[in-house]
């Protein structure tokens, strides 16, 4: 156990919560796994340390009465090992697949994206947690549920009520504090029963529907509801942490201006120095050695992501935001082994379209100096509020609201060539081309004096571009620069 003078016994929940990163140097430096008082569990810090707890699930298991979710939502693959655990997680395995995930819901999360981005576009200034981000992974993951027609402030309603629940029975383990309260127990009867409908509804092409096979109503239920939160939460967290850093360090914002392929690695880059999901808890299920510590069984084991990657033993010059690192890609963000996170593709795709289109449609996009924007948080780490500005004047070229991102995002999401050749077959020789993302280029007039186009030509545009925006959401083809596809 810590010394109360020693790195360890010197943590406190509050260092955690504001800054972690200089504690968890300190802890790692001196063992990759300590016995941490405030936390009353071992943390470990140290890479290879953490993927090995991660992956030995026989014997740190999340399979445990602490695990508070459990307990609000019932069992789930969140909360179970083992041949239990595959059973729960096997029936959702194919539906977010990559190709899966971008069959199912690219074109939704463009069309959403857009649709949000427009809203704040003509103001100049916005708070983007609030105004893109969270509204953005609340509506995709409602339409992944097969709850697309709710209304997302009762969808926000629920999540916030189940997680007052969790929070509140964790209290209730830990320091005997009240029990959880009627508010937590309606929001999830409210979406159980709103999920029971999507599970009955005839004809469905639900991921709800399709689980409910080999898994009881009951069962089906309490994974969406974990999928929910995780889908919420941490997406959100990640899409701002990624703008947070790019508008952090204007030298690697300028590398993916100027090479719009660097977004999906640069969101990679970001989940590595800022993961919205700083720690995962096990519990210890017999003694053993971690790292040369004694554990015993019964103990909680915290593994820190955010110590993890930052260790200098993996990841050179630890942190720096790097969008050319070489192995970002190795970040444990999304945790590893049979607990690796079932919607990493979904959230890639969140993360890497918002991006995309953000950084296209908003010119000179900076952060307000006028507002802090540090990431905050014990367990989920992100900028309490984002505040940025940008430069937008009625008089500049006003691209599609609909398709005009199409050329940033195209390349993180499929690469270049298919857009850049449907904008070529829909150039008029009377426009000159507005440069988006390298080689892909649209078309539009730059000033209202441009010569106008008939109304046919007009329509037949938008039906080319119409018709190169579904072909590119239905390519599957690897990421850019850097291997996702990596555990």
């Amino acid at each position: 156990m810590a010394a109360s003078n020693s790195p360890a016994g010197l943590v406190t929940l509050a260092d955690l919560e504001a800054d972690p990163h200089p504690a968890l140097a300190r802890l790692r430096a001196a063992a990759p796994a300590s016995w941490v008082p405030a936390l009353g569990a071992w943390l470990v810090t140290g890479y290879d340390l953490a993927v090995e707890v991660l992956r030995d699930a026989r014997t740190f298991t999340v399979d445990d009465p602490r695990f508070s979710t459990a307990k609000v939502v019932g069992p789930s693959m969140l909360s179970l090992d083992g041949a239990q655990h595959a059973r729960h997680r096997g029936p959702f395995n194919r539906v977010f697949r990559r190709d899966e995930v971008h069959a199912r819901l690219a074109s939704f999360t463009w069309t959403e994206t857009v649709r949000l981005v427009s809203v704040i576009e003509p103001r100049g200034a916005a708070e983007l947690r609030r105004a893109v981000a969270g509204p953005l992974a609340v509506a995709v993951m409602a339409e992944a549920l097969g709850l697309g027609r709710a209304d997302p402030v009762q969808v926000l309603a629920w999540y916030d009520g189940i997680v007052a629940a969790v929070q509140a029975e964790a209290a209730t383990a830990e320091a005997r504090a009240p029990a959880v309260g009627p508010a937590g127990t309606a929001a999830f009867a409210e979406l159980a029963a709103s999920l029971r409908g999507v599970i009955a509804a005839p004809g469905s092409a639900s991921l709800l529907s399709e689980a409910a096979g080999p898994l009881t109503e009951a069962e089906v239920i309490s994974n969406a509801a974990v999928m929910m939160f995780g889908g919420i939460e941490t997406t959100e967290g990640m899409i701002a942490n990624a703008l947070l850093h790019l508008l952090s360090f204007p030298a690697q914002l300028e590398l993916v201006l100027a090479d719009r392929g660097l977004v999906p690695a640069a969101i990679e880059e970001s989940l590595r120095l800022e993961p919205a999901a700083a720690v995962v808890d096990r519990y210890a299920t017999t003694d053993a050695r971690l790292g040369g510590a004694g554990v015993r069984a019964g103990d909680q084991v915290t593994v820190s992501i955010a110590g993890a990657n930052r260790d200098p033993a993996v990841f050179g010059e630890p942190d720096a935001f790097d969008v050319r690192r070489p192995n970002a890609g190795r970040h444990l963000a999304f945790a590893h082994g049979p607990h690796f996170c079932l919607g990493a593709h979904l959230a890639r795709l969140e993360a890497q379209v918002a991006i995309g289109i953000l950084l296209g449609r908003l010119p000179r996009l900076r952060l307000d100096p006028r507002y802090p924007s540090a990431p905050r948080g014990l367990v989920f780490r992100k900028p309490p509020d984002l505040h940025v500005r940008w430069n937008w004047s009625t008089l500049r070229a006003q691209p599609c609201h609909r398709h005009a991102a199409c050329g940033i995002a195209a390349r993180s999401l499929a690469g270049s060539a298919l857009f850049s050749q449907a904008n070529r077959t829909t150039t008029s020789p009377r426009r000159s081309a507005v440069p988006l993302a390298g080689p892909v280029n649209a078309t539009w007039p730059r000033t209202s004096s441009s010569p106008p186009q008939s109304p046919r030509l007009i329509r037949q545009r938008e039906r080319a571009i119409r018709a190169s925006h579904m072909t590119l959401m239905t390519v599957s083809s690897a990421p850019v620069r850097i291997n996702l596809n990596r555990l």
